[in-house]
């Protein structure tokens, strides 16, 4: 080795930075690790009430693991208190969830498509009303139906209005993201294919706004049948599923509460599947349909070839 390339090599050795192998495999340790830990403390409580579904407890308290039984999942229909709350609570979410959706909808599209006066008002509305607590809105709606609106009976309907009141922001939230996620090239492509404004929102904004309306949706039916606070103050003498438990924890929940719970939680999972697996299932029948067409044109392209040299 020549004298002229020792100091080259030594001077490369002492600028090479030094290794953090021992960092790097300890790092790689701690985040999965870590990150077990956080998902197992969230999923924990759900174990236990699934566990506890099929417990078989001599009396009316289900805190202490006597048996394996699944009788509970089959007599839950004939607890017809039960059956009613849910009923009730499915019926509620679905009507201010559909209403909800339409008014969050087209307010989200609004806000974030045109730029008006008063817009940045009704931004910071919609904002608050996510921000509010639940005791502040609950006790200004019972206000609200016992001075003002004293025509409409508390009850179901009241409790259908105060969804609606509290899930629009939340629809509007998810809608206005999506429109200002939106290329507006692709409204003026059809535009530029002569289609009117009511066709080109039928068939490019509306298709591209479904996820978010219907993420929408998804949400605000979650958050009606799981709310608790704002009901409690304006149902009256109507008993949602949540103020059921509210009451029967005073004096001992049964196994039929946890299979209730069980099945809610089950349903969500299966949404959530479902959910997730669309876009695969989309992306492969866009890609048949691709596949067909340009088999198609290349049949037609060979077809008119071959006419051209008949002709």
């Amino acid at each position: 080795m020549s004298s002229a390339t020792a100091p080259a090599i030594g001077a490369s050795a002492a600028a090479a930075p030094p290794r953090r192998g021992h960092g790097r495999r300890w790092t790689s340790y701690f985040l999965p690790a870590f990150t077990a830990a956080v998902i197992f403390y969230l999923i924990i409580p759900v174990i236990v009430m699934i566990v506890f579904a099929f417990n078989n407890p001599p009396g009316r308290i289900n805190l202490r693991w006597v048996g394996f039984t699944t009788s509970n999942f089959t007599n839950i229909f004939a607890n017809t208190q039960i059956i009613a709350a849910i009923k009730l609570s499915l019926e509620i979410a679905v009507i201010s969830s559909a209403i909800s959706t339409g008014i969050g909808a087209l307010l989200g599209l609004a806000l974030g498509r045109y730029r008006f006066r008063g817009s940045g008002a009704v931004n910071y509305l919609v904002f608050l009303a996510i921000a509010s607590p639940e005791i502040v809105l609950g006790t200004s709606l019972l206000t609200m139906f016992a001075t003002v609106f004293k025509f409409i009976p508390i009850g179901p309907t009241t409790i259908v209005i105060s969804h609606v009141m509290f899930s629009i922001s939340f629809v509007a939230v998810t809608v206005r993201a999506r429109v200002l996620g939106l290329n507006p090239q692709l409204e003026e492509a059809g535009q530029d294919l002569f289609a009117n404004p009511v066709t080109t929102f039928r068939l490019v904004t509306f298709p591209l706004l479904l996820p978010a309306i219907m993420a929408g949706f998804l949400l605000s039916f979650a958050l009606s049948v799981d709310d608790f606070v704002i009901t409690y103050f304006v149902s009256g003498s109507a008993t949602t599923f949540p103020l059921l438990i509210n009451g029967s924890a005073k004096t001992g929940l049964t196994p039929d509460f946890n299979v209730i719970g069980t099945f809610l939680f089950t349903g969500g999972v299966l949404i959530a599947v479902l959910a997730s697996l669309m876009p695969i299932y989309t992306s492969k029948r866009d890609a048949r349909r691709l596949a067909q067409d340009l088999e198609l044109a290349a049949r037609a392209k060979a077809t008119e070839a071959a006419e051209a040299r008949a002709a």
